[in-house]
């Protein structure tokens, strides 16, 4: 019995185009054009490994050579040229696997074999396998035959890299791209090769030997024959994860319903229990990160079909579906696919994903910083094994301008800067200035508010009566107040450059990115209300605008305009400043001087710059 036995890729194969599985439209054109009797003299077909391309090109040349072809376009299976293609003797087809035979000698023999004509039936078909590998040497000495091949022969060419062609070989022949099979078309075809084989069958268990085999059916039923060996008949769903080393379903069901309740004890369990039984860490975040994927088309019953699960898998995802907002989805598949870019180069992978699931967790619950997509800065997670003590909010103090800061027992960590109160009636004051408090506010006591930065009053009413607002998002705050210089003269370049100069180096000595771009960078006068900084990149330009308030304020008081505003762009490839190679210095050199020049070559001197 043993003995005997055949895999059930090569016993299955198909033999008809009727039993091509997943091609059916290219099978269509295949017998139509042998029906019409349009037949090209050379055929490419390309695509992944396993889904047919070897057998189509099979039945293609002996359903060409077929004596009576059935109404359906099939070889009748009867004739002699059938039988003869049947019983592997016939002689109108060759192949060749270039592969292994990839060299200029073995297109000549091929060549060689192209000039005898059938003895039974009509062509002669030659077959070539994985063609990409033959060498160049080896392509151009086939294109001439290939072009103008006599009229008894036709080529079949079969590549899974089709890019590796050249385009002389491309456009000689008549293109067929095949597809990957769907996990329908893989789970249908199993269920046919069980029942004639005799073997009971779960149908997820199936469905997992589809998704295993990545749309090729020779790979689904090299896998199949395994599972029917470890089941002894019996393929159950169990025992296919087991054997497959698949990873259940039901711990990312189990994972998201603990997301949901905030659970991260039973959360870090769980991910101990997979990563115990031998799951690499990457592997389990791209399963999750596939299950949210499938919860969020869960959510429309028009996109449920494009989940290749079973029916019972498909109506669970539905059940949890409901239970999660399109918001939790997106933030926990993106911080899925983040973990999954930085794993490779985590030094502690396994804390990685941990800290992976339980920011999923209080996304889940509403108790994470932020924003809710998922597309915000990281942010601090909250505590999880403990309870957090509740705590009573400080009163606000009625009077902003009171020195209240200093009255704290305790530091305190404010993550919004600070603004004092806005006039309650600003029809009443049409000039800012006239609203500022002549004392200003008290300055924190040192050691008690360190992360705090605000912005002046004066700032702020600026920011409100040129139409613009003041946020957290886009305008930063200041640990050093600019102190004003007031600048005799008025608006010119000289008085600007000045007030450009002092407030880089003293209000922004602590904030090194636009220190460094206010130092490499000097402003410019265009007209009386507009000066120009020209920055070498858009990361500059960035910059400035991040802290374009505060600068144009400080110079407006310091050059006396209200209306002075500052433009930015970028040096022109013109103004940019040019570098020159060691070689291109000395040649300048020589060139301004002479000396230089007749002095290297009158003592014949190699001079190189250090």
């Amino acid at each position: 019995m043993s003995e005997n036995y055949i895999v059930s890729a090569r016993k299955y194969r198909p033999t008809t185009f009727s039993s091509v599985v997943g091609q059916s439209s290219l099978t269509t054109t295949l017998k139509n054009s042998i029906a019409s009797g349009r037949l090209a003299h050379a055929y490419l077909f390309c695509g992944p490994r396993g889904v047919g391309k070897t057998t189509c090109a099979r039945i293609f040349a002996k359903t060409i050579n077929c004596f009576n072809p059935k109404e359906n376009g099939d070889a009748c299976e009867e004739c002699e040229s059938c039988r003869a293609f049947n019983e592997q003797r016939s002689y109108n087809i060759h192949e060749l696997d270039a592969a292994s035979n990839n060299s200029v000698d073995d297109i000549r023999q091929l060549i060689e074999q192209v000039n005898i004509p059938p003895q039974v039936g009509k062509y002669k078909v030659f077959i070539v396998d994985e063609v990409h590998m033959l060498s160049t040497a080896a392509f151009n000495a086939f294109l001439k035959t290939l072009e103008e091949p006599p009229k008894h022969a036709i080529f079949i060419l079969a590549t899974t890299e089709k890019h590796k062609l050249l385009p002389t070989i491309l456009s000689r022949c008549q293109i067929y791209d095949f597809s990957r099979m769907t996990v329908q078309d893989i789970v249908g075809h199993l269920e046919k090769v069980a029942q004639q084989e005799g073997i009971t069958y779960e149908p997820a268990a199936l469905n997992v030997i589809a998704q295993k085999a990545d749309g090729g059916m020779r790979d689904a039923l090299s896998i199949f024959d395994q599972v029917a060996s470890f089941c002894q008949g019996n393929i159950t769903y169990q025992q296919t994860i087991t054997d497959l080393n698949v990873l259940d379903y039901e711990y990312y069901f189990k994972l998201v319903d603990f997301f949901l309740t905030g659970n991260v004890s039973e959360i870090m369990l769980t991910l101990n229990d997979i990563l115990s039984k031998g799951f690499e860490g990457s592997h389990f975040v791209g399963g999750l990160n596939t299950h949210f994927r499938n919860l969020l088309i869960s959510r429309d019953e028009a996109t449920t079909k494009l989940l290749e699960v079973s029916d019972d898998i498909r109506q669970r995802y539905a059940e949890q579906a409901k239970r999660c907002t399109p918001k939790f989805l997106y933030a926990a598949i993106r911080k899925c696919t983040d973990c999954d870019l930085n794993y490779k180069v985590s030094q502690n992978k396994r804390l990685l994903v941990e800290l992976t699931l339980i920011e999923i967790s209080q996304i889940a619950t509403g108790e994470a910083d932020g924003n809710p997509s998922g597309l915000g800065p990281t942010k601090i997670l909250k505590p999880i094994f403990t309870k957090q003590s509740e705590k009573t909010p400080a009163s606000t103090p009625a009077n902003p301008t009171a020195n209240t800061l200093s009255t704290l027992k305790e530091p305190i960590n404010v993550k919004e800067p600070i603004h004092l109160k806005e006039p309650t009636n600003p029809k009443e004051s049409t000039n800012p200035k006239d609203s500022i408090p002549s004392t200003p506010p008290a300055t924190p006591a040192p050691g008690s508010f360190k992360t705090v930065r605000s912005f002046s009053i004066k700032q702020r009413l600026q920011s409100q009566t040129q139409g613009t607002t003041t946020t957290q998002a886009t305008t930063p705050t200041l640990q050093t107040q600019p102190k004003m210089q007031k600048l005799p003269g008025g608006v010119t370049e000289e008085n600007i450059i000045t007030a450009w100069h002092i407030l880089e180096e003293e209000t922004f000595k602590d904030e090194p990115s636009i220190g460094i771009v206010m130092r490499n960078h000097t402003p410019h006068l265009l007209d009386e209300k507009t000066f120009e900084v020209a920055v070498s990149n858009a990361m500059n330009i960035d910059t400035l605008k991040k802290y374009e308030a505060v600068i144009l304020s400080y110079i407006r008081d310091s050059v006396g305009s209200d209306s002075l505003t500052m433009s930015i762009r970028t040096l022109t490839p013109a103004e940019r400043p040019k570098f020159y190679t060691k070689p291109q210095r000395l040649q300048i050199l020589k060139e301004r001087y002479s000396a230089l020049d007749k002095l290297c070559k009158e003592l014949d001197l190699d001079v190189t710059l250090g």
